[in-house]
Formats: structure tokens, C-alpha cells, sequence
């Protein structure tokens, strides 16, 4: 059998069609290297004998072949388990990098290396200490008010520091929230992502299922869950909707769904219907009894429903003591600790058997138990250890490392109660040593150096912190002063009457040896008066520091802190940038490989165009020197 006489111009002319897109796709591979998120394209081609089922009931005797390629899509080269773990690194990276932002912040209110800070107050106090403690200078008025201004200079310190934490705080809420601010937030920008990948899965099954491929959506929609993976867990899944992925309702196999018949029920192709895409929420949940189970909470549900109801949205507000949820963003700013999420899922989702459902909510809060002894808190959902940056912001935000259930990060909390125990400790101090000084005086109680300076007339240390503590007025005003005989407060000093007339010697001698001692500090026990035998500040607790060197203790725990986020991020970011670099190698555009490919090409293209002339020149000698009969 002689085969038609134009089949192999066809042949030829599909291998130029073909060698032609390719070239296409690569110069369009060549034009894009340096577009952010742009996956490597190539062309899907197959060969014309297997795309046409009747040619397997063709004469065995016939050899089916030489028909040419068939072009069938232009596809993307990824590798999906590359991106799920590119993905899951991402969450620990942004994990990482948002806690060392929060720790810098922190370095500034407590690294002192470079300025004269709270220690040197501290250093500068039990220097003048020192000096008045000298008997020809401790009923110098020079000296009294210079021991004042260097307790107003520490006060002021403690002040501004307790403030910074405070900047540092709402700057991490800013960071989640953005609402007051003109940047745009945490919270917000998961939004925005969640609504552009929503209409992303509607454009591209939409221009799918007429023939159009849409890589270059495709592209824009993973540059989208890879930045939603930084902010929150997630989990993506590709699948087909219930009325095109070959099961009936009780699971069994559905095969009018998957493939296409002719007109006597014969199969004749499979169906090409594209794929829609699932992004779920991953998350902990903690019961009652302690037990925290894994769950996931579907965000974006492909094409379901209509407009909006495919993906979901999280809002950002206070929960109440009633556990009653408030949006209002002045609310939120004034109480970030109690700050809180609500994670809406996607309007519309689909059940295990394709069915759509209403979505559901989780509420992300922390709860407060007061009443118990200690104190215990419950985080009802969070999200895995050291995932994501809004578990980062959340940790800072609500943990303390000190209460029961949110003891495991140091967050702001942690170290705004440093300083406060910090401020109200040395108040007590100096407070005690100063009314034990004067308790031959009438209202000697009122003897106190320092107080909450935002209650007019404050007395005692009721509420002094970090942000309030300040030089007593009346000692400004003169009406307070050093006291001028001391209770005995060594137990290895004699017994004195509390009426005997006295320098200001021995009150200044207990304040210098209290600032340089460490506590607990259980050596500084009344002989006699209502705490005889009773340490003085057993209540007083600096973990067996001094006064500035509790300072250095709480550096160090912050330097610590900053040193172990450091590695594991260095660690996190190696180990996300080897991934980036195996997915690159595979979707990325390289400019040697794609050289190489345009040349090989190139090289089909003249070998097709060469088939063609031969072609052209076997038919002209049929054609011309053929069929003459007797010639």
C-alpha cells in the first residue's frame, strides 16, 4: 500500500508546528528568568498514532506510524513535594524571623553595653551611699539632695524603660493588627490572600475549561500560598469536584465522569477537567482534660458557591472574661495582652462525600485562672510550636514564662514584670529601711522615699511598678528625710532604744549594705520591734541577685533567648534556601539549560523544514518521471 501523498508533508509540518511552540515556550521561559514566582514552562506533545483509540483495530499487517506529534498543553515542571516542604519550612522560618524581630525590640529597653543605663543608677545610688555614710557628710544637705537626684535619675530610667516595652508591644500588635497604623497587618494581609487565591481558583478553572491553561495565574497563586505559609500553617490539596471526579455518592466508580463516548457507547478519549485547590488552616486544639489534638480548618474551598463564599477571613479583637469577642481597634490597642483571633473558614466547604456545608469558626484566646493557686492560664488554639509569624506575635502577646500553661516563651510580658519587681522591690527596700530609720517620729509610716507617683498622696507601696515609681513629694519638700536612728536590723548588733537621738549613720549603713546585698536576703532580721526575728524583705525575691545585678541577670535571660531564636533561624533559613534552591533547579528558569534547549530545537526545526524538501522532491519525481506507459 502506497501511503498518501501529502501524509508526510504532514508529518513534517506538525514537527515544525511543534519544534516552533517549543522555541516559543522557551524564549517565553528566557523572557520571565527573573520574574518573581514564575514556574519553567515546556510543551506536552504525544504521538498522533496512540491519541486516536481506533488505530489499535487497525490491519496487523499495516505498520501504523509516521503520522507526526500531536501538541496537547503547555504545562508547568514543579515538583508538589517540593512545595509542601518549601511550604512547612516556611512556617518555622517566619516563626523565627517575627520572634527576633520582638527580641531586638526588647534589646534596646535592656542591653546596656553601650550607655549608662538602670545598673549605673544602681552603681551611682550605693556610690553616694558610700560617701554619706561617712559621719562628717551624712548630715550634709549637699549629699541628701545628691542621694535624691540619683534616686530620681533610676526612677526616670525605670520609667522610660517600662515605656519602651510598652512601644515595643504595641509595635508587635501593630505588626498583627494594622489598623491604627499605615501598614498594613498580620491580620489584614491574610485577608487579602485568602480573597486573591478565592478568585484566582474561580479565573483559572474558568479559562481551564475553555481551552486555556493560565500558567501564568497558576504562578501568581503559589507566589500567594507560599507567603500565606509564612503567616499562618497550612495545607494544600488539588482535587476534583464532585460531579468530575469518577465516584458516585457511595464512593463507587463513576466512569461517565471520567471518560467521553461515541455515539454507540464506545470510549473515545478520557476527559480532561481540571483540578480545583483546597488550602486548610493547620492548628492545635486543647480540651478540658489537657489533651491537644491536631485539626484543620478549611479557608479556601476551590470554586464552591459563589463571589465570596469560597474562602474565609480572620478578624482580630478582645475576648471578655464572659468570653464575649470585641473587634473595636482602640479596645485592642489598650489591652493587647488579651488580644485574640477568630478564624472564619470558607462560607461554603464540601464534606467528606462532596456535599456542601455551612464552614465553621475557631476562636485563638488566651484564658486567665486567677483564682487558683498559682495562677494557671489555658490557650484554648494555637498553632504548633515555633510555627508561623502570627504564633510568634501570639507568644509574645500572651506568654509570660511565668504562669502555668504560657510559661514556655519569655514574651513581653516576662520582662515588663522584671522591671516591675525590679522597681517595687527596691521601693520596699528603701522604703523600710527609711520608716525603721524614723520610728521616733509620730507618723514615721510616712517616712518613705519612694511611691506610685500617679496617686496624689499615696502612701506605703501599694501598686508601685516599673512605669509609676517615683521620688516621694514630701521628701521633696523636705518634710520627709533620712532617718536619723535606725532599728537594729543585724543580728549581730546590740539592741539600741528606739527613742535614743542618733546621726543619720545607721540608716545609710543598712541602705548601702542592702543595695550591695543579694536576695532573698535572709540576714536582715529585727532584733526587736513587730518583725523581731522575721527576715525584713523575705518577700523580696531577685533570684540571689543584687539590685543591678539583677539587671544583668535579666539581660542575660534576654540574650539567651535572642542567641537560641538566632541559630534556629540561621538553621530554619539554611535549611528554606536549600529547598528554594532544589526547586529551583527544577521549576526555575536556568539560562544554560534553556540555551542548550533552543539549539536542540532549532536543530528539529531544520530537520522537519529538510523533510519537507525531500518530501517535496520524492513527489516531484513521482509526479514527473512516473505513470508515462512505454516510456
Amino acid at each position: 500500500m502506497v501511503r498518501a501523498s501529502f501524509a508526510g508533508f504532514s508529518t513534517a509540518l506538525s514537527a515544525i508546528q511543534a519544534n516552533q511552540k517549543r522555541l516559543d515556550i522557551t524564549g517565553q521561559n528566557l523572557a520571565n528568568m527573573n520574574t518573581p514566582g514564575y514556574t519553567r514552562q515546556a510543551l506536552k506533545v504525544s504521538s498522533l498514532n496512540y491519541t486516536h483509540p481506533v488505530s489499535h483495530y487497525m490491519n496487523g499487517s499495516e505498520i501504523v506510524v509516521g503520522f507526526g506529534v500531536h501538541m496537547e498543553k503547555v504545562t508547568q515542571i514543579r515538583d508538589p513535594y517540593l512545595d509542601i516542604q518549601y511550604r512547612n519550612q516556611m512556617q518555622k522560618s517566619g516563626y523565627t524571623d517575627s520572634m527576633q524581630e520582638a527580641l531586638d525590640r526588647l534589646a534596646n529597653v535592656f542591653d546596656e553595653s553601650q550607655i549608662d543605663g538602670i545598673r549605673k543608677a544602681f552603681d551611682n545610688i550605693q556610690s553616694t551611699l558610700n560617701n554619706m555614710a561617712d559621719p562628717s557628710k551624712n548630715e550634709n544637705a549637699i549629699y541628701d539632695s545628691e542621694l535624691r537626684i540619683r534616686m530620681q535619675a533610676l526612677t526616670n530610667l525605670l520609667n522610660e524603660a517600662s515605656r519602651e516595652i510598652d512601644t515595643a508591644e504595641a509595635e508587635e500588635l501593630a505588626k498583627l493588627d494594622g489598623r491604627n497604623v499605615n501598614e498594613q497587618g498580620s491580620v489584614e494581609r491574610i485577608n487579602d490572600i485568602l480573597q486573591q487565591i478565592g478568585t484566582l481558583n474561580r479565573q483559572i478553572k474558568k479559562n481551564q475549561i475553555m481551552g486555556q491553561q493560565s500558567l501564568e495565574l497558576m504562578d501568581e497563586r503559589n507566589v500567594l500560598l507560599d507567603e500565606l505559609s509564612s503567616y499562618i500553617p497550612i495545607e494544600v490539596e488539588y482535587y476534583k469536584d464532585p460531579n468530575h471526579d469518577g465516584k458516585n455518592p457511595d464512593g463507587t466508580v463513576n466512569e461517565k465522569e471520567l471518560y467521553d463516548y461515541d455515539g454507540k457507547g464506545n470510549k473515545i478519549g478520557r476527559k480532561e477537567w481540571p483540578d480545583d485547590l483546597r488550602v486548610n488552616m493547620v492548628y492545635e486544639e486543647t480540651d478540658a482534660n489537657g489533651i491537644t489534638t491536631k485539626k484543620t480548618l478549611t479557608l479556601v474551598e476551590g470554586t464552591v458557591g459563589s463571589d465570596d463564599e469560597n474562602y474565609g477571613r480572620v478578624e482580630i479583637g478582645i475576648f471578655d472574661d464572659a468570653g464575649n469577642f470585641d473587634s473595636d481597634p482602640m479596645k485592642t490597642a489598650a489591652d493587647p495582652t488579651n488580644v485574640g483571633l477568630i478564624f472564619h473558614g470558607s462560607e461554603k466547604t464540601l464534606d467528606p462525600n462532596g456535599n456542601e456545608t455551612v464552614g465553621t469558626a475557631v476562636d485563638f484566646k488566651r484564658e486567665l485562672d486567677t483564682t487558683a493557686n498559682p495562677p494557671t492560664a489555658t490557650i484554648k488554639n494555637q498553632f504548633a510550636t515555633n510555627s508561623s509569624s502570627i504564633q510568634a506575635s501570639l507568644d509574645m502577646l500572651w506568654k509570660d514564662g511565668k504562669t502555668t500553661g504560657i510559661n514556655d516563651v519569655n514574651g513581653y510580658e516576662y520582662y515588663r514584670n522584671q522591671l516591675d519587681n525590679l522597681a517595687y522591690s527596691f521601693a520596699h527596700v528603701m522604703n523600710t529601711l527609711n520608716i525603721e530609720g524614723n520610728r521616733h517620729n509620730a507618723n514615721s509610716d510616712d517616712y518613705f522615699l519612694l511611691a506610685n507617683k500617679d496617686v496624689p498622696g499615696q502612701t506605703g507601696l501599694s501598686g508601685i511598678t516599673a512605669a509609676n515609681i517615683g521620688i516621694n513629694k514630701e521628701w521633696t519638700a523636705g518634710n520627709v528625710t533620712i532617718g536619723t536612728i535606725a532599728k537594729n536590723i543585724t543580728s549581730t548588733n546590740k539592741d539600741r532604744d528606739p527613742n535614743e537621738n542618733g546621726s543619720k549613720n545607721e540608716t545609710l549603713l543598712n541602705m548601702y549594705e542592702a543595695i550591695t546585698g543579694s536576695y532573698p536576703y535572709s540576714n536582715l532580721i529585727y532584733s526587736d520591734g513587730p518583725n523581731a526575728g522575721n527576715p525584713v524583705f523575705g518577700n523580696v525575691d531577685l533570684k540571689n541577685n543584687s539590685f543591678s545585678d539583677y539587671m544583668n541577670y535579666t539581660s542575660t535571660v534576654l540574650a539567651n533567648d535572642s542567641y537560641k531564636n538566632t541559630q534556629l533561624l540561621k538553621a530554619n533559613m539554611t535549611v528554606l534556601n536549600g529547598i528554594q534552591n532544589s526547586r529551583d533547579s527544577i521549576s526555575g528558569v536556568s539560562l544554560d539549560e534553556e540555551a542548550s534547549n533552543m539549539m536542540m530545537y532549532m536543530s528539529a526545526y531544520n530537520a522537519a523544514s529538510r523533510l519537507m524538501t525531500t518530501l517535496d522532491e520524492a513527489l516531484n519525481t513521482l509526479i514527473s518521471s512516473t505513470g508515462i506507459v512505454g516510456r
